[in-house]
C-alpha cells in the first residue's frame, strides 16, 4: 500500500504548485543555514578573541563552514519538514484537487496558526527524540548497522506522525491512518531523505504520499 502511494505521489513533484513550494522551502532552508553560519562564525570569532588564540578570518570561516555542513547533515530533515508544515496546505490541496476532487471540496484548511504549531511541534519532537537516542546511536556504532537501523526506526515513527498530522486534520470525518501505515509511510520518507538530491524533493513527495494514503490507497483496500 505504501509503495503504491509513493509511486502515485511521484508525478506530483512536477506539479506547478509543487515546484513553487519547492522553491519557497529550499529558499527558506538556505536562509536558515546562512543565518546559522553567520551566527556560528560570530561565535567562533568571539571565542578566538576572548582566549587570544592566533589565526584570523580564514580559520574562522573554515571552522564556521565545517560547523554548518555538520548542522546541515544533522538538521536538514528537521528543518525541511518544519517548513513543509508551514506550506503543506498548498501541495495537499493541489493533490486533492487533482486526484480526489470530492474530498478537496470538503477539506478544511488549517490556516497559518495551526500550521506554525505543527511545524514547531515537528521540530521539537525530532530534535528531542534524536537527542534522547544519541547514547544508543553511539553504543550501536560498534555493530556497524545498529545505528542506522535505530535511526530509521525512530525517524520513521516521527515522520509518519508528521505526515499524518499534515493531512488528517483537513478531513476530521475520515478514520485516521493506522499506526502501522504511519510507520511504513514514515520509513519510506526517511529513506528518501537519505538519498542525495532526492532528499531535496523528499518533503513534497512525502506529503503527496500521505494524501494518497489517506484517500486513495486506503479507500480501495476497505
Amino acid at each position: 500500500m505504501v509503495i503504491i502511494a509513493a509511486m502515485r505521489a511521484f508525478p506530483v513533484i512536477f506539479h506547478p504548485a509543487a515546484m513553487r513550494l519547492l522553491g519557497k522551502s529550499l529558499a527558506l532552508t538556505l536562509l536558515i543555514f546562512v543565518m546559522a553560519g553567520l551566527g556560528l562564525w560570530t561565535a567562533v570569532h568571539a571565542v578566538r578573541v576572548y582566549f587570544g588564540w592566533s589565526g584570523g578570518g580564514l580559520a574562522e570561516a573554515a571552522a564556521a563552514t565545517i560547523g554548518v555542513i555538520a548542522m546541515a547533515w544533522l538538521l536538514f530533515r528537521t528543518i525541511a519538514m518544519a517548513i513543509m508544515n508551514l506550506f503543506a496546505d498548498d501541495i495537499i490541496a493541489a493533490v486533492e484537487r487533482s486526484s480526489y476532487p470530492a474530498a478537496a471540496a470538503e477539506a478544511r484548511s488549517l490556516g497559518l496558526g495551526p500550521s506554525v504549531r505543527l511545524a514547531l511541534a515537528s521540530a521539537a519532537r525530532t530534535i528531542g527524540w534524536n537527542l534522547i537516542a544519541m547514547p544508543a546511536y553511539l553504543l550501536l556504532l560498534v555493530t556497524g548497522v545498529g545505528t542506522i537501523g535505530l535511526f530509521l526506526a525512530l525517524n520513521a515513527y516521527l515522520l509518519g506522525r508528521d505526515l499524518a498530522d499534515m493531512v488528517e486534520p483537513r478531513h476530521a470525518a475520515l478514520p485516521p491512518i493506522s499506526r502501522l501505515h504511519r510507520w511504513l509511510m514514515g520509513l519510506v520518507s526517511a529513506l528518501l531523505f537519505l538519498l542525495p538530491f532526492i532528499n531535496l524533493l523528499a518533503p513534497i513527495w512525502s506529503a503527496a504520499m500521505a494524501v494518497h494514503m489517506l484517500h486513495g490507497v486506503r479507500s480501495k483496500s476497505r
